[in-house]
């Protein structure tokens, strides 16, 4: 599996902030915000429901990898999704770290990867809702 979530109910404005707040608290910021219902809409008038790719960093993390592996920054950053359902619940996705560091097949990567995962699982469990995965 290449990654874990949580499903909520609730605003999803403030459900994004209270994201953003909890991936501080774990020394990530968002480099990216990519607003993927915004550019479907603009590029092939596609009506859909939100769907937002953030691209979360902890800066010391990402350079010890990156010191470690100069290529990893093809895995960098770390995306979260935050989309609405159908039935209009919130599903916060993380992307698993130890799952795509995998890739770089490389032992003394995993300890980091595993840290990195650590931090984003604490994120999803300060969220609520119901774990998916």
């Amino acid at each position: 599996m290449y990654h874990f979530s949580t499903r909520l109910q609730g605003d999803i404005n403030a459900i994004e902030q209270q994201l953003i707040g909890a991936l501080q608290e774990e020394g990530f910021g968002i480099l990216t915000e990519i607003d993927v219902q915004a550019t479907l809409k603009k590029k092939i008038d596609v009506d859909g429901r939100y769907y937002k790719i953030l691209g979360a960093c902890n800066p010391p993390l990402a350079h010890q990898a990156l010191t470690e592996e100069p290529d990893i920054g093809l895995l960098l950053p770390c995306n979260v999704v935050v989309r609405e359902e159908e039935d209009g619940s919130i599903v916060v996705a993380f992307m698993d770290p130890a799952a795509v560091f995998t890739l770089v097949e490389r032992d003394d990567v995993a300890p980091l990867a595993e840290e990195v995962r650590t931090r984003l699982k604490r994120v999803r469990e300060s969220m609520g809702g119901e774990f998916v995965n």
